[in-house]
């Protein structure tokens, strides 16, 4: 197919970010300033719904209503049991303010369509079996784009939550020892600490301080991540608030663990190492050295069994 085609397509495609750029700017009321200015500032409050929906932003007026449609229309499409899995995948990825649920859908709709756009344009232009295999796969990846956006997203936080376990849990267990309560330490952890655990914590203590149950907060804790060393830890204070036990000294048991783990997983990434540079020795360091130790004397031995 042409180079033109796909240039055209792509110009399309851009054209639409580009238009809703234009427009998307904050609509100033310049004249209603204008008129308090020359007022001596005694303005008067305009009640007309006309004037209140143009002094709205285009983003508002319509960006926003036609991501909710779009937004609709993918529910309709798409499995409860996948909704509810991606509801879940945002959470894990801290996303939940900037990236509802609403907006992923209304995204994965846009970016499957775009995909058909694409796939049909090199498909008109040449129908065969590699042209609707292309059509299915980038409308495929189009519309799991988002997914699989979140889905590494939620994975590094996970990871940044485990990291930082250690040491927070190192630090409420010092906070604890040195007199404070439990949720005075989390407080303390929360506020010093930076990443996604010290969000969560200050995310639990805010449901603890609104009236929630601690052990209904610890366990909303554990629904918004899925770390397994966070997990034993909650299921440790929940068990220790149940029969009685020292919560210093549950923690106190809970850091060494987590200290020898980190300790553990530290070795077990050092004995992987021979293993990793196994290929990139083989492959690229020892071709290298071969030629240029044994480069010269092939030269030499060649010079000497076929001389010129």
């Amino acid at each position: 197919m042409p180079l033109y085609v796909y240039l055209g397509s792509m110009a399309i495609v851009a054209s639409v970010a580009l238009m809703w750029h234009a427009v998307g700017g904050v609509r100033l009321p310049t004249g209603r300033v204008r008129a308090n200015l020359r007022g001596g500032g005694e303005a008067s409050i305009s009640t007309d719904l006309r004037d209140m929906q143009l002094a709205r932003s285009a983003q508002e007026r319509l960006f926003l209503p036609a991501m909710a449609g779009l937004a609709r229309r993918g529910r309709r499409v798409t499995p409860a049991g996948l909704i509810e899995a991606l509801e879940r995948r945002i959470t894990m990825a801290g996303a939940s303010r900037r990236w509802p649920i609403e907006r992923v859908l209304a995204l994965k709709l846009v970016f499957g369509s775009i995909g058909v756009i694409l796939g049909l344009t090199r498909f008109a232009a040449s129908p065969s079996g590699s042209g609707f295999f292309f059509l299915l796969s980038i409308t495929a990846i189009g519309y799991f784009a988002p997914d699989a956006i979140l889905y590494l997203r939620s994975q590094e936080r996970q990871e940044q939550i485990g990291r930082a376990l250690a040491d927070t849990l190192d630090q409420v267990t010092i906070s604890v020892e040195a007199g404070l309560g439990f949720e005075a330490a989390l407080a303390q952890a929360g506020r010093s600490g930076k990443g996604a655990l010290a969000e969560e914590l200050v995310r639990t203590l805010q449901d603890i301080q609104i009236g929630v149950p601690r052990t209904t907060a610890l366990n909303n804790l554990l629904d918004r991540t899925d770390v397994p060393d966070l997990r034993h830890f909650v299921l440790a204070i929940k068990q220790a608030e149940q029969y009685g036990v020292p919560v210093a000294q549950v923690l106190r048991v809970q850091s060494r663990e987590l200290r020898e783990k980190r300790r553990q997983k530290a070795e077990e990434r050092a004995l992987k190492i021979p293993v990793k540079i196994v290929f990139p020795l083989v492959f690229c360091i020892l071709p290298a050295l071969f030629i240029v130790v044994g480069g010269p004397a092939f030269i030499r031995i060649t010079q000497t069994l076929f001389p010129d």
